[in-house]
């Protein structure tokens, strides 16, 4: 597991409300993975399944579904392959955790690896310090977006 925080100087529904949309992911991706949102774009809320366009190198898919919600406080999403054979790829968890500190919120994200497929755990492991850094990228995007 990994994590990044930063206080950023916004109320916390504020950020909730742009991490809870799915068509803005792009925007705040730090890792510049993530392409565009496929499929609906309605507001997330537990259980909603959500798709993406991503690319690394090469062009692929991944479909999520919210496994953690706790309006303006908490949203977990489960990542996985978009075909039948999804349940084998993936299953990476990114989380946001938000607390109202003076001077704003303090958001963390964390990348939780511990339900990831054995057949991808080796492949996604070695990301480790790459994934911290886009973390940092993101959540100061985050706050770019909602200050600015």
């Amino acid at each position: 597991m990994e994590s990044a925080e930063r206080i950023i100087a916004a109320p916390a529904d504020r950020i909730f409300a742009l991490l809870t949309d799915p068509a803005r992911h792009c925007e705040f991706d730090g890792s510049g993975a993530v392409r565009g949102v496929r499929g609906p774009t309605t507001r997330l809320t537990l259980g909603s399944r959500f798709g993406m366009s991503m690319r690394k190198g090469l062009p692929y898919a991944m479909i999520s579904t919210v496994i953690e919600y706790q309006e303006n406080r908490r949203l977990a999403w489960q990542t996985r392959g978009p075909t039948a054979l999804g349940r084998y790829v993936g299953g990476r968890i990114w989380r946001y955790e938000l607390q109202p500190v003076d001077g704003g919120t303090l958001v963390q994200e964390t990348w939780d690896i511990s339900k990831e497929s054995a057949l991808t755990k080796w492949m996604v492991r070695p990301q480790r310090a790459a994934t911290r850094r886009n973390m940092a990228a993101t959540l100061a995007r985050i706050e770019r977006i909602v200050c600015g």
